[in-house]
């Protein structure tokens, strides 16, 4: 197992730099033939420790955009550190491989999972489980592969011993999530067999389709859904009415949210922290921010305590209608009242300030009170910078990501190679062009770099 001392080391950026990354590298180019590991997975005594699993998982994830080296970490920590991966680092490896459709590899280590499970006192910690499947069903429908998402429910579950209704759930609301409502309504109520639990007036399972009209913004598909559920009887729960809420709100309408919640009220519904998230943004759209901040008042006098999605919402309407000193306070009172702020709280700052100087101070500050920036965060900062034509805060934030060990995306690389094109620097901005190339990440074509898109796009 791996020890404290280590699970600490692991959460220091200058390890992950200077032995980690050196390490897999190092693997990569001198491994012979497979992935995986040829011996029996190492057998354990006792479970691992939640600090060394949340140590494991966070390493992961700073390599979530270089599969390869993800890998060869994951394969170390159980070799050579003798950690008996858990499910949630395993089902954290299969997302980082289903997120390059190495899906092949993402079933090796799901039967990696079984085997485990029947050799090891690990068990049953690391047998694979619902989270597993969800993760397969997301990944899978993200790559549009609906066809195999669905086999792998119809065809492979039994075998796990979890085919259910809560995997079907999981299918269903993967499908709606990446834009695929048509083929999850005809599993759920139509033309494909959806097995056992299809067909049902399940309320839960109309709230999932009727949030995948919602995601593919058919505006009035929802509202032709949202009346069939009334026709069909099914009872709609306060689920039901954040989700339509949601839906008129980004519709343009938010006075209809308004009015909704108006009805709810008059019906003696007692709304949760999700509902009341939902009026406080329709009500901010709608009235302004002070109405916003009246119903904030009253969501609490009601015993309702809100959450940081509610305070994100209050800080955005703040930003954007330039009442920074307020958001600002409600910043530094989020703390006190028991709610920690998220890399989404700085977003909205970064999104609406307008001097770098400030946003790099609030980037160490969120930093250092320890939220850990995102690679949508560093996207966003070099883009905002590129685009003022200010180039040294573009290289701060490209190296604060390096020192904490996160793996630039494209999207990062793309905003580093613009802003050095629009500076003149070509020279620099060809090499790290041919560092994301080599990386098998996908540059832009740019003339200044004599690249063009490959015939066929």
């Amino acid at each position: 197992m791996l020890s404290s001392t280590l699970a600490r080391r692991l959460k220091n950026p200058i390890f992950i730099q200077t032995t980690l990354l050196p390490f897999t590298t190092h693997s990569l180019s001198t491994k012979p033939t497979s992935h995986f590991p040829s011996q029996t997975p190492h057998t354990t005594t006792s479970p691992p420790n939640d600090d060394d699993s949340a140590a494991v998982f966070e390493t992961l994830s700073c390599y979530g955009n270089d599969w390869k080296r993800a890998l060869e970490f994951f394969n170390w920590a159980e070799a050579q550190a003798q950690f008996p991966h858990p499910a949630e680092t395993y089902n954290r490896m299969i997302d980082i491989l289903g997120k390059f459709f190495e899906f092949d590899l993402s079933w090796d280590l799901i039967e990696r999972m079984k085997r485990t499970t029947t050799i090891t006192t690990a068990a049953p910690s690391s047998a694979p489980n619902h989270a597993t499947f969800r993760v397969l069903f997301n990944r899978y429908a993200a790559a549009h592969l609906v066809g195999e998402a669905v086999g792998v429910y119809r065809d492979r579950l039994e075998g796990f011993n979890l085919k259910d209704e809560a995997s079907f759930c999981n299918l269903i609301d993967a499908l709606c999530e990446h834009k695929h409502v048509i083929e999850a309504y005809d599993l759920c109520f139509g033309k494909t067999d959806g097995g056992d639990f299809a067909g049902k007036n399940s309320t839960k399972v109309h709230n999932m389709i009727l949030r995948g009209w919602f995601k593919m913004g058919w505006w009035g598909k929802c509202r032709e859904f949202w009346e069939e559920m009334d026709r069909k009887g099914v009872e709609k729960d306060l689920v039901s009415y954040s989700i339509y809420m949601d839906i008129v709100c980004k519709s343009g309408k938010p006075w209809k949210a308004v009015k909704l919640y108006k009805y709810m009220k008059s019906k003696g519904m007692k709304l949760d922290v999700v509902a009341y998230n939902t009026v406080i943004r329709a009500i901010g759209l709608s009235d302004g921010v002070d109405f916003a901040l009246r119903v904030f008042r009253e969501m609490r006098e009601l015993g309702c305590d809100p959450n940081v999605v509610t305070c994100n919402i209050l800080i955005k309407l703040l930003c954007e209608n330039g009442r920074l000193r307020d958001a600002y306070k409600l910043l530094d009172e989020m703390p006190k009242r028991g709610v920690m702020p998220d890399v989404i709280t700085y977003h909205s700052f970064f999104a609406n300030l307008g001097r770098p100087k400030e946003i790099l101070l609030l980037f160490d500050r969120m930093i250092g009170s320890g939220v850990r920036p995102r690679m949508d965060t560093y996207v966003m900062l070099m883009r905002k910078f590129g685009r003022w034509g200010f180039l040294r805060p573009v290289f701060v934030v490209w190296k604060k990501m390096e020192e904490l060990g996160c793996s630039p995306d494209e999207f990062a690389y793309n905003a580093l190679i613009d802003a050095l094109v629009d500076k003149g620097m070509v020279d620099l901005a060809r090499k790290y062009d041919e560092e994301m190339l080599a990386k098998g990440l996908s540059a832009k074509p740019r003339a200044e770099l004599d690249t063009k898109m490959v015939e066929g796009g």
